[in-house]
């Protein structure tokens, strides 16, 4: 038998009480992230956003702009000198230095405010059809990720992505390409010392060889390019491993957005949702598990759950994270209003190295509401009978006994919606409670295997939705 308390709290005292013993001595953050400003497409100068996110009561912003955003189609044979660009406004394409130093003008203006830069990024994306058959369409091209924690110009401006500018980077790549062009041209050279028609062969063979060098482009800031059809998860896998290196973070962003199959102008883009790309790829942080569409990979047992699991049997270094993204550029935009899509950062104390540790620790959780509205998980913890200590979010704990599942769910404004909580271990759904918030649930789960890792997780649904990061038990 399984022991479950349910108890229906009412009193603020209450809820400040749990509020102030809520995980071992965590203060909770409220965050936001994915914010565009003018900066790339965004309506607001970074300086206005951080007011209007203050005056509703955030402490963290993410600002994530693009960082390069253009299009390039060639014809063939010569695609890369015989081309039209399309580029919009972006952070390299105004300066990342620029993007940068304003963001840390406005955190000295503000200095209550924690304010973090990042991008949000299109590694790749492939043409099929033609344009003059009018069923051009670019496949791929809003696969996004988000990374956070950027600091330095050259991190954006060396990015590996398509049409980010010259880089040395993967010469070496194309080196055969390099002499194939570069031994005809010194042929030609040595011809024009001769006379006659040898001199003007030496002329076309220079000239013919300098444009195809220029045409395959070997200082490329990508190893791909956008003709050679789809690369798979190795062009975003790049980015991720490089942002790693860098000391970043990386967020898949909408994995199951409906909005990327659409006519763009004179050409179509392709981009239908991509939500195995939580197991195709390594070493990324997260994925935003909340945002203004539907989302499945959060189901028990879908995506998210067999990514997960994958960590417990030692297939993954590290595990991966939810958070809620906004996808803001204006206050109304789409019908959203900042602050609809907040992540609730758990810290020690608000400091940007804290608020940054907690997201790479998975110490945090993803809502959906509608402003001011939305549900506080006031504790989610693990421990068991004989276990003094209790893991929150993104924590790994170590137990003896049964573990024991507290979790305490409240609101910001009161509201008589009842909501719907599950609990999920390792994937299935372990029990659904259903009522009115403030609730408080006590379960003690009679699984108990020596020797296995597990996790539980929760959700809620109905004063808008709430993600809860994963806690990690192994049994002795």
């Amino acid at each position: 038998m399984r022991l479950i308390r349910l108890v229906f709290l009412i009193p603020a005292f209450v809820i400040l009480t749990s509020y102030a013993a809520w995980a071992s001595g965590y203060i909770q953050v409220a965050g936001l992230i994915d914010l565009r400003t003018t900066f790339s497409d965004g309506e607001l100068h970074p300086e206005a956003l951080v007011k209007l996110a203050k005056e509703r009561g955030f402490e963290v912003l993410f600002i994530n702009d693009h960082d390069r955003l253009a299009m390039e189609y060639g014809l063939f044979p010569l695609r890369n000198i015989f081309k039209k660009r399309v580029e919009l406004n972006s952070i390299n394409k105004g300066g990342a230095e620029n993007f940068l130093r304003c963001i840390n003008e406005v955190a000295e203006k503000v200095p209550e405010m924690i304010i973090i830069p990042g991008s949000e990024t299109a590694p790749f994306y492939y043409w099929t059809g033609s344009y003059f058959k009018g069923n051009l369409t670019a496949h791929n091209h809003e696969k996004r990720i988000l990374t956070i924690g950027l600091e330095k110009s050259e991190d954006y401006e060396d990015l590996p992505i398509l049409h980010n500018g010259f880089s040395t980077r993967y010469v070496m790549i194309f080196l055969p390409q390099i002499l194939l062009f570069l031994i005809p041209f010194v042929m030609g050279l040595f011809m024009l010392r001769w006379k006659g028609f040898s001199r003007i062969w030496g002329i076309v063979i220079c000239g013919l060889s300098l444009v195809f060098f220029i045409n395959g482009a070997p200082f490329r800031s990508s190893p791909f390019d956008q003709y050679h059809g789809d690369q798979g998860i190795v062009p975003h896998q790049l980015v991720i491993d490089y942002v790693d290196s860098k000391g970043g973070l990386t967020f898949w962003n909408y994995p199951e957005t409906r909005s990327g199959v659409r006519k763009m102008g004179p050409i179509f883009v392709n981009t239908p949702p991509y939500p195995e790309v939580l197991q195709q790829a390594k070493g990324y942080t997260g994925f935003a598990a909340l945002y203004g569409d539907t989302i499945t990979v959060t189901e028990p047992g879908h995506q998210w759950d067999r990514v997960l699991l994958e960590y417990c049997r030692g297939e993954r270094a590290r595990p991966v994270w939810a958070i809620s993204t906004a996808d803001f550029h204006k206050d109304g935009g789409s019908g959203e209003k900042l602050g609809n899509f907040p992540t609730i950062l758990l810290v020690k104390k608000k400091t940007k190295k804290e608020i940054l540790f907690a997201m790479r620790q998975g110490r945090m959780y993803a809502c959906r509401g509608k402003y001011p509205q939305r549900m506080v998980l006031n504790d989610f913890s693990v421990s068991s009978a004989g276990c003094k200590n209790k893991a929150v979010s993104g924590d790994e704990i170590a137990l003896n006994d049964n573990p024991r599942v507290h979790v305490f769910l409240s609101l910001k404004e009161p509201t008589e919606n009842r909501v719907k909580i599950r609990l999920i271990r390792s994937g299935e759904l372990l029990e659904v409670f259903d009522g009115s918030l403030p609730i408080e649930i006590d379960y003690e789960d009679k699984y108990f295997k020596p020797g296995r890792k597990i996790y539980y997780r929760i959700d809620a649904r109905g004063c808008g939705d709430l993600v809860s990061n994963p806690i990690f038990v192994t049994f002795r």
